[in-house]
């Protein structure tokens, strides 16, 4: 059977898997829509967890990042599930317990203020549509090479199939739809990387392949012949560290507290029965997402090495020839077809010359290797059998699927719920408010599908970028709402806003999204970041702002009324009744 055919067979019947789900899941009220009902076992909603956080930035883009930049690229691995440790201990129980649908809803309450709601709404909505983006473009590059379709109608088809199931299903469709994703996903993740890691090293587990000698006779460590072959070709070593401590430790942290700020992830322990439930379901989260964050690793330095040993083989009849670009793989053929991978004959010798800065003897002719299409090309890079590559598109569509509905989820509840419903119209039936919620998802898809078409870099760059708005604005208001009596409405207001702007103002400046006049900032230019700091670690900066704002203006207005100093000592005692 064909590749393509093969695709086509095991994607289709994952689709339809995916709505049939949607379809008997259907919610039919606001509970059922914002929440499951509350009613999902911590066991299953774990697992729809692990869907939900495992978007294309982590099936599709992370480890592309490790392949391209080693160990600087350990930030996401830690950064990710670090964030995850922050939510079971400092975030889901206290919000479970509060009881209600959304996080600008308790934003709100505990501020006593509408504004305060407003203001988180508009943090939500600038995060998660960031974040969306880069699941739309992971979309693009899974479908676009796989149905071999161009990227702009990979997108659209994608558009569709979130807005059938997300839309009709609403939280109660997505969350058991996002068991059966997982269950895809981690299986088309491991499954080649246990073939891969058998090839190349012998072992079963890629773990522990990762740090075992290779089977090619070399009677090298993988890792070891992995930076001798990129440092002969020009390239820094993979396992050395280039970017400054204090980027990394910022990144790092971004991550982590962007981790514990992201609503769609926190909306999620909404849905289980009691408060000791969203505790355990973090743990099983913890778990499932385990199994792909440390396949990930051994995942990026596998392909990156398949992909040096196609262009310049170190061992066989070819060692230490440039591959003939007439006799490229059909693999180098299909992904040249969707324009995330070219070449130039700059030298018009029809070889392909792939080389590092360092390399003075040849110039670079791959012009072109977009990340985002390592982990999906690996499997054909190595001549694994073709339903393999088909479970790899599956589950890479699969990713970027459960996370973007769960987003588009997320925003739709913060529109209907928290603007037009707890503001605007709160005399709004429950019909209108679910008819609200779907026009507020379809609406958000659009939009996310619209600058998914133009992405501002990488799916994990830009992920990276959603959880630093994040981390400096709906985090710190969650932290210090839960934990500190003496934040006030105004101060948790003005610390909101700063943070929010700072980072947004870095991020946009530094990435040369707007020009400020009498400067020459280049985007992207290291050289001008404040301290050595790149925009995607800067949330970490925006946070502390947000911490130190809040805590200022708090100090100098007025404290907050008895019952809501109250309900804050209710939401942190085991066992009490929170009093509204």
């Amino acid at each position: 059977m064909s590749l393509q055919l093969m695709t086509y067979l095991v994607v289709g019947a994952t689709f339809a898997l995916y709505i049939f789900i949607a379809i008997k899941s259907r919610a039919s009220s606001t509970g059922e829509f914002y929440v499951a009902g509350k009613g999902v076992h911590p066991v299953l909603n774990g697992m729809a967890t692990g869907a939900d956080w495992m978007s294309a930035a982590s099936f599709i883009s992370m480890a592309g990042l490790i392949a391209f930049k080693g160990y600087d690229a350990s930030v996401f691995l830690m950064g990710w599930t670090g964030g995850y440790c922050l939510l079971a201990m400092l975030l889901a129980p206290y919000l479970r317990k509060y009881g209600k649908f959304t996080v600008p809803e308790f934003i709100g309450d505990r501020y006593y203020s509408k504004i305060a709601r407003v203001v988180a709404v508009i943090c939500l909505i600038t995060a998660s549509l960031t974040y969306v983006i880069g699941q739309m473009k992971g979309i693009g590059v899974a479908f676009s090479r796989f149905l071999e379709l161009p990227f702009e109608m990979g997108l659209l088809v994608g558009m569709v199939i979130v807005f059938i199931y997300a839309v009709m299903g609403g939280m109660k469709g997505v969350t058991y739809t996002q068991i059966a994703q997982y269950c895809v996903l981690i299986f088309a993740y491991t499954v080649p990387a246990i073939f891969i890691s058998l090839n190349l090293t012998g072992h079963i587990f890629p773990q522990i392949g990762l740090g075992a000698t290779m089977t090619d006779g070399s009677n090298m460590f993988l890792l070891d012949k992995l930076d001798k072959t990129l440092v002969d070709l020009g390239f820094h070593e993979y396992t050395v560290q280039r970017g400054t401590t204090l980027n990394i430790f910022l990144y790092t942290m971004s991550l982590m507290i962007g981790t514990a700020g992201l609503p769609h992830v926190i909306t999620r322990f909404f849905t289980v029965p009691k408060v000791k439930d969203a505790r355990s379901s973090v743990g099983w989260s913890l778990v499932f997402i385990a199994i792909l964050y440390t396949t990930a690793p051994a995942v990026g330095a596998m392909a990156r090495m398949n992909l040096m040993e196609t262009i310049h083989p170190t061992t066989g009849a070819h060692a230490g020839e440039w591959l003939k670009y007439d006799e490229r793989p059909a693999w180098f053929r299909n992904w040249e077809k969707t324009g995330l991978l070219k070449y130039e004959d700059k030298n018009h010798d029809g070889r392909i010359q792939y080389v590092g800065p360092k390399n003075t003897e040849y110039k670079n002719e791959m012009v072109k290797v977009d990340r985002d299409i390592m982990v999906l090309a690996n499997p054909e890079i190595a001549n694994l059998p073709n339903w393999v590559i088909a479970l790899v598109a599956a589950g890479g569509i699969a990713a970027a699927l459960s996370t973007a509905a769960g987003l588009l989820l997320a925003i739709a509840s913060s529109i209907s719920h928290d603007l037009l419903k707890g503001i605007a119209v709160p005399d709004m039936t429950e019909k209108g408010e679910l008819l609200a919620s779907r026009l507020a998802m379809a609406g958000s898809i659009l939009v996310a599908g619209y600058f998914g078409l133009h992405p501002p870099g990488f799916a994990a760059q830009v992920v990276a970028l959603a959880f630093g708005l994040a981390a400096s604005s709906i985090f710190p208001a969650l932290m210090m709402g839960i934990f500190v009596k003496r934040i006030n409405n105004i101060g948790a207001v003005c610390g909101m806003l700063a943070g929010l702007g700072v980072t947004l103002v870095y991020i946009f400046w530094f990435k040369g999204w707007f020009f400020i006049p009498g400067t020459n900032v280049v985007p992207n230019d290291a050289a001008h970041w404040f301290m050595g700091i790149q925009p995607e670690a800067f949330g970490t900066v925006g946070a502390i702002v947000n911490f130190v704002v809040a805590f200022l203006v708090s100090n100098v207005t007025g404290e907050p009324p008895e019952h809501i100093q109250h309900l804050v000592e209710d939401i942190r005692v085991p066992g009490t009744i929170v009093r509204r």
